[in-house]
């Protein structure tokens, strides 16, 4: 896997403005698009809904977010951002997309069978949709044009090779939203590359303190583990005070970035990261649904658009700060 903080040359795509729930929608988006020097486009008003299974507090999930509403701003788009960790409440959101009649829906398959009915019944009722992030391998499946993402079992068996090289003997794989599949599809592809022992830790993502403390405790107890493997930039965050406070010497690895991991990166605190570029998803699915509308394109062949995986160290930290600054990297 070489390591290299971009993976895809994209296409120009044209994007939308936002609005929703969690984001502060409108005019916002638009002064987001001036930012990077783009206009509006002169087409008919949209509605996009986007549901996430996460996002609250989670800097990955802003990242996806100023994506879509960078591609809202572009493209005169109407932007309804939600989100709901519990899969009945994401599918119900959904559901609610449906009834309002929007113009198109993007929306996370974490845990699939909860959101195959909701996604079908956007399908059956003429709203195209397209999924981001996870799920990949049932996005069509559902009905969806498209999903953008990475291959979650490659990126993982991609981490498992890097520990290889780094002489790693024995990891923890920190699982931290039950019953995500994308998460267990990480751990899974680290264990089939990975030529030394792995173990899956439960955490509970929400808790900081919590996931510290569980840490911190799995390395005092297993002093011989010597990788740590986050799945997410906070996680790593939190994996790294654990470290510490259980005097480990484990070589800490993550997916994701954000401006801590990057800082962590540069002073070899993080061994390195698998960046799947969140922001190209929520950018990519937007402008997506736009070209569905304006000119019935489709992208990805009926395949996924792979946004990652790429692996990133020290090396490349200098450069992805003042993009982790601004939270679009």
């Amino acid at each position: 896997m070489a390591r290299t903080t971009a993976l895809l040359a994209t296409a120009a795509l044209a994007g939308a403005a936002l609005a929703g729930c969690s984001s502060s929608g409108g005019k916002g988006s638009e002064d987001k698009a001036e930012e990077t020097g783009g206009g509006k486009a002169n087409t008919a008003r949209m509605t996009i809904a986007m549901v996430t299974h996460s996002g609250q507090g989670d800097t990955f999930w802003d990242i996806v977010k100023n994506g879509a509403e960078v591609a809202a701003g572009k493209d005169n788009v109407k932007l309804l951002y939600t989100n709901d960790d519990k899969a009945d409440g994401q599918a119900q959101l959904v559901e609610q997309a449906v009834n309002q009649k929007v113009d198109g829906i993007i929306v996370t398959l974490a845990k699939p069978d909860a959101m195959k009915a909701a996604v079908e019944k956007a399908v059956a009722a003429g709203i195209p949709v397209m999924t981001i992030n996870s799920g990949s391998q049932f996005s069509k499946e559902f009905g969806a044009l498209a999903h953008f993402g990475q291959e979650e079992s490659v990126a993982g068996e991609a981490v498992g090779e890097q520990l290889n090289e780094d002489g790693r003997k024995k990891a923890i794989c920190l699982i931290h939203e039950q019953g995500n599949v994308s998460l267990e599809e990480r751990c899974a592809g680290v264990k089939k590359t990975f030529k030394g022992e792995v173990e899956n830790v439960q955490v509970e993502g929400t808790n900081r303190p919590g996931v510290e403390a569980a840490v911190e405790a799995k390395l005092t107890a297993a002093k011989d583990t010597d990788a740590i493997v986050a799945l997410n930039a906070d996680i790593a965050s939190a994996a790294a005070k654990a470290k510490e406070g259980a005097g480990s010497e484990a070589e800490i690895a993550t997916f994701d970035l954000n401006s801590d991991v990057v800082a962590r990166l540069a002073s070899d605190e993080v061994a390195f990261a698998v960046d799947q570029q969140p922001y190209l998803q929520g950018y990519l699915a937007v402008d997506g649904l736009w070209l569905h509308k304006q000119n019935l394109n489709v992208i990805g062949g009926g395949r996924p658009v792979l946004t990652g995986p790429a692996i990133v160290t020290g090396d490349d930290a200098e450069a992805l700060k003042k993009f982790t600054d601004r939270a679009t990297r």
